[in-house]
């Protein structure tokens, strides 16, 4: 074994640029590696153990089965770190060059830790997914970790079913007329079975895999120490508030009954809705590792097969499904965090209907409320172009300096752009803001550093919107509208009062704010339209002036 390790460390070496080979940076980021490289190929045999139904061995060869996840986890990022030396090394930051390597090795680190997630399973999918959830990630990680699926190997159902018996207290024939054996479906965290209860209602059974709170912590404290090596290698770079922000959702997942308070308590946010459902939650059969729910049918709300097949516009489905995000933010102040299209399904309520199923609460967020109204203040100015209210605002949530960059992050567009709303910005501008940025070598690790808690839970959560509103091919505009029209109710709130006169004013008000953004939107649009028949009325002018000078000029040639 140790001839072959050093015939593996030797070819890694050779494998390096030359440059690389001398630097005293390259040496010792090649250190780590190579220690890395001995650490996982020295457990490469046991791999074979792990290689099925992970949380089953996690609970005969606990030790073992930490130390070959870690070792993976080292000697990816281990090998990250020197490509980003390597390749990088000796190129000027502000150069051409240096952004086209640096996109070239996001591209291969992105698809290591993607290979890595997959391989370990478990958390680190959940962190993959919660990464490519975050806009601010490179779009490299964001677009090549978004494939990950919370899918996994189901546990064997010997286990499932002790800690089934064990958390409920009954034998499974005491409380199910049936119980099936084979998952419905088979996650990071957990499965769900299929049952039947005495009193013939369908239900779904999450249970919990064993072993999962010491499997997390490990897990957490390898992210936790990996990110601070990198930090250390590049210090420009940190990546601890996204460690931070993942160990407090992954926490808060692993309890079972939070996750049905959180449940029920949109379900009421939402009771009066035709639009959401959420499936009633069984409290009797309900334990911090199992949770027993009303079976509901549906299908991920990205099939557009699915839908296609039902009748269903696509479009329809965005907006519905934006109203319910920007409800959720702007007035409820309590939001679902972990909106993948897996815990949204669409089901057909006959011709052309149908109504959105929201699953899986175990990551729900309570904005602060001072927050929340600032939030809402925050959109209504940046709908209606308010930059002295944007900055005002801005500074009172604490992230005043990068007020600018507001209209960028949640609307794609710079607060001077020409173009409409809910359109891409030209490319003069995003060559005018690239060059800003770089100006300021804005740090983007020290911006979402600097974010509130709150700020960082909207973000994700806004970009999970956009990623899904985006496969079901709905314009830009559509979240915009929804956002400006929930704000303004959101602003609402504040303003409620025990006087029915005052109540019908605010209202009144609020319906005026939100026919001057519907006809703000349509204005700008309709210019947008103008602008684009100008465009083209002069490029076919321009065409036939031509055209008519080529006919003349041939014509008096041939009468030459």
């Amino acid at each position: 074994m140790s001839i072959f390790l050093q015939m593996k460390t030797r070819l890694l070496f050779k494998f390096l640029p030359a440059k690389a080979r001398t630097s005293a940076a390259a040496k010792r980021s090649l250190y780590i590696v190579t220690a890395a490289t001995v650490g996982f190929l020295s457990l490469n045999d046991y791999n074979h153990l792990f290689s099925t139904s992970p949380f089953s061995h996690a609970t005969e060869f606990p030790l073992l089965y930490a130390v070959v996840r870690c070792s993976r986890a080292l000697f990816t990022i281990s090998l990250n770190v020197a490509d980003y030396k390597y390749s990088l090394h000796g190129l000027s930051a502000q150069s051409d060059e240096y952004r086209n390597v640096l996109s070239q090795v996001h591209l291969r680190s992105a698809k290591r830790i993607l290979k890595l997630c997959e391989t370990n399973r478990g958390f680190y999918v959940k962190a993959g997914q919660f990464a490519a959830a975050i806009r601010q990630v490179p779009k490299e990680y964001s677009s090549t970790l978004s494939s990950l699926q919370d899918q996994s190997a189901p546990c064997q159902f010997n286990v499932i079913k002790d800690l089934l018996v064990n958390s409920l207290g009954q034998e499974l024939s005491e409380i199910f007329i049936s119980f099936d054996e084979q998952p419905i479906a088979a996650a990071s965290i957990a499965q769900v079975h299929h049952a039947v209860l005495k009193d013939h209602q369908r239900v779904a059974v999450k249970v919990q895999y064993p072993g999962l709170e010491d499997q997390m912590k490990f897990d957490l404290a390898t992210m936790s120490f990996l990110s601070n090596s990198v930090a250390w290698f590049f210090p420009e770079y940190r990546f601890g508030w996204l460690v931070s922000e993942f160990g407090k959702s992954i926490s808060s997942e692993l309890d079972f009954i939070q996750e049905a308070k959180n449940s029920q308590r949109v379900a009421t946010n939402f009771q009066h809705s035709r639009k959401v459902r959420v499936p009633h939650v069984f409290w009797d059969l309900t334990t911090t590792q199992v949770l027993t729910m009303e079976f509901c049918k549906g299908q991920k709300v990205d099939d557009l097969k699915y839908l296609e097949q039902v009748g269903i516009d696509p479009i329809k489905v965005a907006k519905a499904l934006t109203e319910v995000v920007a409800e959720m933010v702007f007035i409820h102040g309590f939001l679902h965090g972990d909106l993948h299209p897996g815990n949204i399904l669409v089901s057909a309520k006959g011709q052309n209907d149908f109504s959105l199923v929201l699953l899986d609460f175990g990551i729900c967020r309570e904005l602060d409320e001072s927050f929340r109204l600032n939030y809402c203040k925050l959109w209504k100015a940046l709908i209606f172009m308010n930059s002295r209210k944007i900055e005002q605002l801005s500074e009172q949530m604490g992230v005043g300096k990068y007020s600018r960059y507001f209209p960028v992050l949640f609307m794609g567009r710079p607060l001077d752009s020409k173009t409409a709303i809910g359109k891409e910005m030209s490319v003069e501008e995003k060559n005018i803001l690239k060059q800003e940025l770089k100006s300021l070598k804005m740090d983007l690790s020290t911006v979402m550093e600097s974010l509130p808690p709150d700020f960082l839970t909207v973000l994700r959560t806004d970009g999970l919107l956009v990623s899904l509103i985006s496969k079901l091919g709905a314009p830009r505009k559509v979240r915009m509208q929804s956002y400006a029209k929930y704000a303004l109710y959101g602003i609402s709130t504040e303003k409620k009062s025990d006087s029915t006169i005052k109540s019908v004013i605010c209202k009144f008000e609020t319906g005026i704010q939100i026919f001057q953004i519907r006809l703000l939107f349509d204005i700008l649009q309709f210019l947008a339209l103008l602008e684009d028949y100008k465009v083209s009325f002069t490029k076919r002018f321009r065409e036939l002036v031509i055209s008519a000078g080529s006919v003349v000029r041939n014509s008096f040639l041939q009468f030459l």
